[in-house]
């Protein structure tokens, strides 16, 4: 017997929190549930639940205030256990003998590994995602050649690769992201991991408090490919000589563009990954 309605939608990130934050606060709210995560990079996902038709058709009337571009889906809902349905979607990511994972799946990742637990949320960087499991095969390739020493992961998110680093031996690791929620998030996750990472809400290097960390061993940015070369003269004097950096949000295509970028900076072009359409690039500073 139906019981409940759904609302779901997908679109840009911005456009779905802000229509997460109307159904959140309003007082009182016509939704009993609402979350919201990502899907790809550029896409994310809102779902809510609602008491009956009536409440979800008001729940979207809300959403059209912030967000009316958005095609909104109302549909009835079969009592059942959706939120373990919904997390079937979202299984232990391994990458070589790191493993990320949900609460859902972590007593299924595996003990041998490095275990990460992230979970879905409001910060890009669950594991899922094809530049995330990039930069944690570079970081699995640097770390079984060399000490991981000093990291900076620059446009962290959720602080996955921060978290990693520490897991791998970093003797210092700080995340930053242009984020406040997601340095939120990074700083909860970094705790629940029992990771010591320094989180810091910065655009770049722009934070003093970032400028202050001095350079680093190893520096990570998971970002697109305007800010990466946009940031490329800041990024490489953040990395000490003889150190490394780790470059994803490329897709395959704009490959040419980085490496001139930052090889024309001096950087020495080590080797790359491609996975799902997107590039992974790591390069040692002389």
């Amino acid at each position: 017997m139906t019981e409940m309605w759904t609302i779901t939608a997908q679109g840009p990130k911005r456009a779905i929190q802000k229509a997460a934050d109307v159904l959140a606060w309003a007082d009182p709210s016509p939704a009993t549930a609402v979350s919201h995560f990502e899907v790809t990079r550029f896409t994310w996902r809102l779902e809510a639940l609602a008491e009956d038709e009536a409440a979800a058709s008001e729940a979207v009337a809300l959403c059209n205030t912030t967000a009316p571009d958005i095609e909104w889906r109302i549909t009835p809902l079969v009592q059942e256990d959706w939120i373990a349905k919904s997390l079937e979607g979202l299984p232990a990511v391994p990458v070589g003998r790191f493993v990320v994972a949900g609460e859902h799946a972590a007593p299924k990742a595996g003990a041998y590994r490095r275990l990460i637990r992230i979970e879905a949320g409001e910060a890009f960087g669950t594991g899922h995602h094809g530049t995330t499991k990039g930069c944690l095969a570079a970081l699995e390739y640097l770390a079984r050649r060399k000490r991981i020493g000093r990291v900076l992961d620059l446009g962290g998110g959720t602080g996955v690769l921060a978290i990693a680093a520490s897991r791998a031996g970093a003797s210092f690791a700080a995340a930053t992201d242009i984020d406040a929620r997601a340095t939120e998030v990074a700083g909860r996750n970094a705790k629940q991991n029992r990771a010591p990472v320094r989180t810091i809400t910065a655009a770049g290097f722009s934070a003093t408090r970032v400028r202050r960390l001095g350079r680093f061993d190893l520096v990570f940015a998971n970002i697109l490919m305007r800010p990466l070369i946009r940031l490329s003269p800041e990024v490489v004097r953040a990395i000490r000589p003889g150190g490394n950096l780790i470059l994803s949000g490329i897709l395959e295509a704009q490959e040419p563009l980085i490496r001139a970028a930052y090889q024309g900076r001096g950087l020495v072009f080590v080797r790359r990954s491609r996975l799902e359409g997107w590039s992974t690039l790591t390069f040692r500073k002389p």
